[in-house]
């Protein structure tokens, strides 16, 4: 610093350019003492960069921009925040137009609300069908109030444990809606009983509880059971499953709580039970409630001399129920396997790429012609936006392109999201040497990715490794020829692009050595005069610009002007280029991929019409006689990987969940037998399964195994209730084993039936995969649905059958003739009589 009176004064040169005209006027040389300009030997522009991209919407050139949102923060609080932030720009800049042109957020609340209405609806029907079967109004109120109640709960846990409302949240409610009044439900048909049978109120409640409390709690243990293993699996099915285990089993312990607390107090006060033969006054639905009463005494009569017909003929039953199970197994061989079912989020996107180095502008214009096309092929199109190119200097991404088109609603239009995929793909093969992909945009892409599975989202991938790239090339080709000839495969292609041109540039060491130069001194030359090289910054108006120094356009763009550039020796002298250098064009390697530290070269593809399964059967089939050279090996990746590694977690689950359901029964029972003998409804339950997934054309996914975890819960709790009461039958009444099978039977009847259906109607509208994302969640309802309904049918013939069978031998086999299973089963009584 300076000194100026009693100040210091700092003494700042500044060098800094205040104008582009400036720049004309700097000095690079002296000559004879005349100094030479900039604006001499160069010219200065005042320019933007390259285009090495470009980016449309609709026709108009845009700007793109993609907004993530921070980890375990919320999809639809992100968007909403963003939506509100692009209506405030909008305002500040009305010239400008901003919206969204993919909102996941939008399917997210779109699927969520679906759920919603499923679950309301669903809550509906478990209602309309308990009022056919209770006929009775306060009866059918008390049961049904426990569902408001219990959602209320699991919202509380869903808080307490910070739990979002997503797809598999609500997924899981909805799934939960027609089950959590089971317990309910054969609480009250017991204290209904009771009271039909001249018990006061408290004593019924208590009586009907007690009687009926220790098989509740057998079966929502074993409810619940089924999910703690789902709870410690890793992969994608803890973090797809997790929420909707902890839902699932909190709703139905929560369930069970108020059936045993609530629901008896409700009864003792409020429940108003008509003796048989009592006529009630005139109402509306009066001969609906007598139609109903008839036909489900005709059917507890019906059921009765069925399972006396069935002890009767134990081994016609048993036979029947084995080839029923093996004429299921037969058919699971038509049923499809993939990872998770495609959903319709209305875009499709299709890739275009070309021979590596193409320029952007000839990409443009193909792409331009692709949207031309796709306005035609597709006219439920909402928007397109073509993104073209890409990257910076000596980017090889010039040659692709990629559009996203935005369709209509689904509700909006007649074909799916898929349909226009595979009608549009023939369509956009207009030119020899264009790899073209067309598929809908889908969570299995984001599934395949967030599971690290290789193939980059792609749903076959076949990779080859090894050390040399140009052998695994050439065996990956063959693989795409034998991939190419499997029906259903579409857009197949191998990894590994034709090089992207480039000239070697090879420096005469000795040459360049005599003249003072060595090959750093020629690269950067090169570089400076072709690349361009930055010089130094402009600034102006705060923000900072390059100045890159180069030749212009005109004596640069023709590689055969390469030789015409000259290098300044430390002498002075400018040499050309040309006579220092030997230039060699080949293709260099555009990218070179590695899986646990080995080369790959991967075979990609798509596929439609089939399932994955299916198609990965063939490829294995046909990949088996090929030969491969010393040193390489075939994987599978992509989806298929990822359904692997899930399929064997959920199998060790389904079989850990059974394994629990046998220990909580055991408990319950203090028997090892009786468990053993419930357990044989789980095979029933498979027979629905598999033709539930056979007659509604669903795969066996990932959503389908969890509902068949979830039925290795289930399917046992009417057997559960069937044998319980049956032994307390023989405890307690001294029933010999046949009355006590069929007693229980036709008094365990409607509860059974009660509990199956609600739970059915309940999964209905799931089941009907109507709406946005239904079809994540219906194949879980389908098989649900399925299983209970062959469990549940099958189960009150073949297990009262298993039962005496077992007995009759075991330790504690009833003192009984051959003559008790003579003549015909006892006339049934009015209600409440027995």
């Amino acid at each position: 610093p300076m000194e100026e009176g009693k100040y210091e004064v700092l003494l700042r040169t500044q060098g800094e350019f205040q104008d582009v005209k400036e720049i004309n006027n700097v000095i690079v040389a002296t000559r004879g003492g005349t100094p030479i300009y900039l604006r001499d030997v160069a010219k200065i522009e005042d320019t933007h960069e390259e285009i090495r991209q470009m980016v449309r919407i609709d026709d108009n050139p845009s700007v793109r921009f993609s907004i993530r949102k921070q980890s375990g923060s919320n999809t639809v609080t992100v968007a909403e925040g963003v939506r509100a932030e692009i209506a405030r720009l909008e305002k500040s800049f009305p010239d400008i137009k901003v919206f969204p042109m993919f909102d996941s957020s939008q399917f997210i609340t779109k699927s969520i609300n679906n759920l919603n209405d499923s679950a309301i609806q669903g809550g509906i029907l478990a209602i309309i069908a308990l009022l056919l079967f209770l006929r009775n109004l306060r009866s059918t109120m008390i049961v049904a109030i426990s569902i408001p109640i219990t959602v209320i709960g699991t919202f509380i846990l869903m808080y307490a444990y910070d739990f979002t409302l997503n797809t598999m949240s609500f997924g899981a409610l909805a799934l939960s809606v027609g089950m959590i009044v089971d317990n309910a439900i054969v609480i009250i048909e017991n204290v209904f009983r009771y009271r039909e049978n001249g018990h006061s109120h408290a004593e019924s409640a208590v009586l009907g509880t007690s009687e009926v409390a220790g098989p509740l709690v057998a079966s929502t243990l074993t409810s619940v059971a089924v999910f703690v293993p789902l709870l410690f699996v890793g992969g994608q099915s803890c973090i797809m499953f997790k929420q909707l285990a902890w839902i699932v089993g909190f709703s139905q312990i929560f369930s069970l709580i108020l059936g045993l607390t609530l629901v008896p107090v409700l009864c003792s006060k409020y429940l108003r039970v008509r003796k048989p033969d009592e006529k009630g006054g005139f109402h509306p639905l009066a001969w609906l409630v007598r139609i109903s009463g008839k036909m489900l005494d005709a059917l507890d009569e019906n059921y009765q001399r069925a399972i006396h017909w069935s002890l009767m003929h134990r081994k016609t039953i048993i036979i029947g129920a084995v080839l029923l199970f093996a004429g299921s197994l037969a058919l699971a061989q038509f049923i499809g396997v993939e990872m998770t079912p495609e959903t319709d989020e209305s875009e499709v996107r299709v890739s275009l790429e070309l021979a590596a180095g193409t320029r952007v502008e000839v990409t443009d214009e193909l792409a331009k012609r692709f949207e031309g096309i796709i306005r035609k092929e597709v006219p439920e199109t909402k928007h397109i936006m073509s993104e073209v190119g890409g990257g910076g200097f000596m980017s090889s991404s010039m040659h692709t392109a990629d559009l996203s088109v935005q369709l209509i609603d689904k509700a909006q239009r007649k074909r799916s999201s898929q349909d226009i995929v595979n009608a549009l793909r023939p369509k956009l093969n207009i030119q020899p040497g264009l790899l073209v992909r067309v598929r809908s945009s889908s969570n299995n892409m984001m599934m395949n990715r967030r599971g690290g599975g290789g193939g980059g989202g792609e749903r076959v991938s076949v990779e080859v490794r090894g050390f040399d790239m140009k052998v695994a090339g050439d065996v990956a080709k063959r693989i795409k020829d034998i991939v190419d000839g499997i029906p259903g495969i579409t857009d197949s292609q191998v990894s590994r692009r034709e090089g992207f041109p480039e000239m070697l540039v090879r420096v005469d060491r000795d040459k360049a050595a005599s003249l003072g130069l060595n090959a750093s001194d020629v690269a950067d030359t090169l570089e400076t005069v072709i690349g361009g090289r930055r010089a130094s910054q402009f600034r102006q108006e705060g923000e900072e610009f390059n100045i890159l120094v180069r030749l212009n356009e005109q004596q640069r763009a023709n590689i055969a002007q390469l030789d015409q550039i000259t290098v300044v020796t430390p002498s002075g002298q400018a040499v050309p280029i040309g006579n220092l250098v030997a230039v060699q064009r080949r293709e260099g390697p555009v990218s070179i991929e590695r899986q646990d530290q080995e080369r790959m070269v991967r075979v990609t593809a798509g596929y439609a019409k089939r399932d994955l399964g299916s198609i990965m059967k063939d490829i294995d089939e046909r990949l088996r006689g090929l030969s491969m050279p010393s040193g390489f090996s075939i994987f599978y990746g992509g989806e298929y990987e990822e359904q692997q590694k899930s399929f064997k977690e959920l199998l060790f689950a389904l079989v850990l969940a059974i394994v629990l359901v046998y220990m909580v029964m055991a408990a319950q029972f203090e028997s090892l037998r009786d468990p053993l003998i419930i357990l044989f409804s789980i095979p029933l339950a498979a027979i629905g399964v598999i033709l539930a997934l056979f007659l509604t054309e669903t795969t066996f996914n990932q959503q389908a195994f969890i509902g068949t975890i979830m039925l290795a819960g289930i399917a046992v709790n009417n057997a559960i209730v069937l044998i319980d009461y049956t032994n307390l039958l023989r405890e307690r009444d001294k029933l010999l084993l046949r009355h006590a099978v069929e007693l229980a039977g036709r008094r365990r009847l409607r509860p059974i039936l009660m509990t199956t259906l609600t739970a059915i109607v309940g999964l209905l509208p799931m089941a009907l995969g109507i709406g946005e994302g239904s079809e994540v969640q219906s194949p879980m309802a389908r098989v649900v649905i399925g299983g209970l309904t062959t469990s549940t049918l099958i189960t009150l013939l073949f297990i009262p059958t298993i039962y005496t069978i077992i007995e009759e031998r075991g330790h504690r086999k009833a003192a009984t003739t051959e003559s008790e299973f003579e003549g015909s089963p006892q006339p049934l009584q009015p209600i409440g009589a027995d």
